[in-house]
């Protein structure tokens, strides 16, 4: 079974992660979910990234604000597909610093990389790479996208109407 691993640098950071525990739960996609600082805790997220795939995890999505390394420093230490979810935090210069450190990575060291705050949408990308190995997790993901047609076509009668 596979299992994704949902990181953040602060709690702060949790109100915008929920969104990927919550999608992915909704999958049936089992989760772990942890602090992990960059700045504040560099051992654990040593130990974190260098043993993350033995055991059992197979995507990580890592949140960060501010500066935002988290994600990038577990994509160098780690052989897993790493999502990187730039969150607007407090310390942050409207978002845009944490989109850029994430986004800007240098070539060998790979992050994919979703919009400002757009933890739902990492939790979706995860349970896609899941998906491309596993028929059960690819046919929730096939209905979860038909539903979201569905909305837009009930949307688009009412609005007729």
């Amino acid at each position: 079974m596979s299992k994704v691993a949902i990181i953040m640098g602060s709690k702060s950071d949790l109100p915008v992660m929920q969104e990927a525990i919550d999608i992915l739960k909704s999958f049936d996609i089992e989760t772990e979910v942890d602090i992990v600082s960059a700045h504040r805790t560099p051992e654990k997220l040593f130990d974190f990234s260098k043993k993350a795939h033995t055991r059992g995890i197979t995507v990580i999505i890592a949140g960060a604000g501010g500066a935002a390394h988290l994600p990038g420093m577990v994509a160098s230490m780690s052989p897993l597909p790493v999502i990187g979810v730039p969150v607007k935090s407090s310390n942050s210069i409207d978002g845009w610093d944490s989109v850029l450190s994430i986004l800007q990575m240098p070539g060998g060291v790979p992050v994919a990389t979703v919009a400002l705050n757009g933890a739902k949408n990492a939790g979706i990308l995860a349970a896609q790479i899941i998906g491309s190995h596993d028929k059960m997790v690819l046919d929730k993901i096939i209905i979860y996208k038909e539903s979201l047609k569905d909305a837009v076509n009930k949307s688009s009668d009412e609005m007729k109407k």
